[in-house]
């Protein structure tokens, strides 16, 4: 019998966590988790989810040793195992420093660019990375794929999982370009000016998918879209020309592989996300029973739609922040953090989102900040964040988020990028 794969999970409290550890938990004997990390959001439930699995290493990023000590205690009396004392660590650096343990497969379910370091922490530990977080790879770029050896990371985004298994039907040489699907949010089909007047209640009414609030709003301007060509580029090493964004409203197809004989692969099932993660989880092995299938004796119509440059402005501007490499895409990722935040406190409308994004992208290229050098270190990504949080604070603060000019918009992807 094989005996089971070790697995970290950071971010386990989450979304992405919590779903690994149900696919975990259906399937004994195939997998043993050695390491769990939260943010500290909620202690007890990370607490009960290391005694259920008996993880022997726990660790939270808010919050105190002691804290955390005594909330596995109680749940461990709960659960009649007083005798259960895992290792713990708190602080900022807890998720990479159990990223950094070894496990056979770490799972990156942080949110935001503060899962560079323990994404890296795996990489360098040998791990495979089934990467959800993957704002660590678009704001690490360079720093990243050059950490990991070829095949360690498996994407968990359900897109990235998509084009994957469709890769497998077929060589490298063989793929003509990569088909990347979006829902196109609760907005598809409005104008740039049906959007103006767009209330943060309404970006978070997603069609389809719960998140969480910031990738929600992402999802509602498409800036996530934008994240997930980034993304795209930097896994599968297919130039930005060779990648294409469809709206297909239903989200049943996750994504598609054109091939140079005309033929299509398209990955299909109903919209969820057990199954990238236990394909992250038991890759290259699928896991039987992941998610239901369809019933395939009913009808099913797929439908896709081009998508609408002009009033989603955010993936054309992606195309050119991942043309220019360097710190681009660390500023673009930053600055939409910024002015997500700002839209929820009621401080600017929702077109002014990525019409500030593409400001502070300007005026990253103008005043000679992004020169497109390569990311070095993580320090040179934090550096490009810093500088750009500033300068979203300050466009926003003189109220200059009324949008670019016609001769500051960014090329789309078939023109000159920056």
């Amino acid at each position: 019998m094989t005996a089971p794969r070790s697995v970290t999970l950071l971010g386990s409290t989450g979304s992405i966590g919590t779903q690994a550890l149900d696919v975990i938990g259906r399937n004994p004997g195939r997998f043993d988790v050695v390491g769990l990390a939260a943010g500290g959001s909620d202690v007890d439930v990370l607490a009960r989810q290391a005694v259920r699995f008996d993880v022997p290493v726990v660790g939270v990023a808010r919050g105190e040793e002691a804290a955390l000590s005594d909330a596995i205690a109680r749940a461990a009396r709960e659960a009649g195992r007083d005798g259960y004392r895992p290792r713990v660590h708190a602080g900022g650096d807890a998720s990479t420093t159990l990223a950094a343990e070894g496990a056979d497969v770490v799972l990156n379910g942080i949110t935001g660019s503060i899962g560079l370091r323990p994404t890296l922490a795996a990489l360098e530990a040998g791990s495979v990375l089934a990467l959800a977080n993957k704002e660590s790879l678009i704001v690490g770029g360079e720093l990243v794929t050059a950490a990991a050896r070829p095949g360690q990371i498996v994407p968990v985004d359900s897109e990235h999982s998509a084009l994957a298994q469709c890769l497998r039907g077929g060589r490298a040489d063989e793929v003509r370009r990569l088909v990347v699907t979006a829902s196109g949010g609760p907005f598809r089909g409005r104008t740039r000016e049906q959007l103006r007047d767009v209330t943060p209640a309404e970006a978070l009414a997603h069609p389809t998918w719960d998140m969480g609030r910031v990738v929600t709003t992402n999802s509602a301007t498409l800036v996530n879209k934008g994240l997930e060509v980034i993304e795209a580029h930097l896994l599968f090493g297919v130039p930005f020309d060779d990648i294409t964004v469809v709206v297909h409203p239903t989200s049943d197809v996750h994504s598609m592989v054109e091939f140079t004989d005309g033929s299509t692969l398209f990955q299909a099932s109903p919209p969820t996300m057990l199954i990238p993660i236990a394909l992250g989880l038991g890759w290259p092995d699928r896991v039987p029973g992941a998610a239901p299938a369809y019933d395939w004796t009913r009808p099913h119509t797929f439908e896709f739609l081009p998508l609408d440059e002009e009033a989603f402005r955010a993936v054309p501007l992606a195309y050119r922040v991942g043309r220019a490499g360097g710190g681009y895409p660390a500023v673009y990722n930053a600055a939409n953090e910024e002015c997500v935040e700002a839209f929820h406190a009621g401080g600017i409308g929702f077109l002014d989102i990525v019409d500030t994004l593409e400001r502070v992208v300007d005026d990253w290229a103008r005043e000679g900040a992004g020169n497109g050098t390569a990311v070095r270190s993580v320090e040179d990504v934090l550096a490009a964040e810093d500088w750009a949080r500033a300068r979203a604070h300050e466009v926003l603060t003189d109220g200059a988020a009324g949008g670019a000019s016609e001769a500051d918009r960014p090329a789309t992807k078939g023109e000159v990028s920056a």
